[in-house]
């Protein structure tokens, strides 16, 4: 069976840690050799530049600034990790991908498609997650969970209507794009969990 690289999307608080434990299971489950990547980040230089994104800084950070470090980050994951991943065959869970900077680059921050589309075709080189699980919720109920796990990073701050406009396109763009499954991450956790298994019965079905 070819690899796969299946994402996990969602805003702040939408459980992505759990919906991630719950695809390892599976995974584990199907005996498929995986392994987990993380964005921004996933390779020592990716790291740093994780760091440099999400902490406070006494200069502003424009939303272009934002943006190429994000893609910065995400072309040394591609090519050194997930690209080499894929074609030994190992599949990739990945914890966000580049649907996140067009949802908080592009909706939240209101950066021009033409701008995202450039970068993503450079970095991608036709990359493109086989699945991805986008977790909606509401942005207040996520960014009041956020805030109850500790401090908040820097994008975390933002005001509530940055993360509805960043919702807004998820949901947009999941509209249009089948390879994306939305999960209603509103539900308890057993219901979401749930709701996970079977997209990922449907995806495995479809694979035989």
């Amino acid at each position: 069976m070819t690899a796969k690289f299946i994402v996990i999307e969602g805003l702040e608080g939408a459980g992505k840690s759990t919906a991630i434990a719950v695809c390892q299971a599976y995974l584990e489950n199907k005996q498929v050799d995986f392994m987990n990547v993380r964005e921004p980040g996933g390779t020592p230089m990716a790291e740093e530049l994780r760091n440099i994104v999400k902490q406070d800084h006494t200069e502003q950070v424009t939303g272009e600034t934002e943006l190429l470090i994000m893609y910065a980050a995400r072309s040394q994951l591609v090519a050194n990790v997930i690209n080499p991943a894929l074609e030994k065959g190992t599949w990739v869970l990945g914890d966000r991908h580049d649907l996140s900077s067009q949802a908080y680059q592009g909706g939240g921050r209101g950066i021009e498609q033409a701008k995202l589309s450039f970068l993503a075709d450079m970095v991608l080189k036709g990359l493109k997650p086989d699945l991805t699980l986008y977790l909606d919720i509401d942005p207040a109920i996520g960014l009041a969970r956020a805030k109850g796990r500790g401090e908040l990073d820097r994008i975390e701050q933002e005001a509530l209507g940055f993360f509805e406009r960043t919702r807004e396109r998820y949901l947009e763009i999941a509209k249009t794009d089948t390879s994306i499954k939305t999960v209603d991450a509103n539900q308890t956790m057993p219901e979401v969990h749930a709701a996970i298994i079977t997209v990922l019965d449907n995806f495995f079905a479809g694979l035989n």
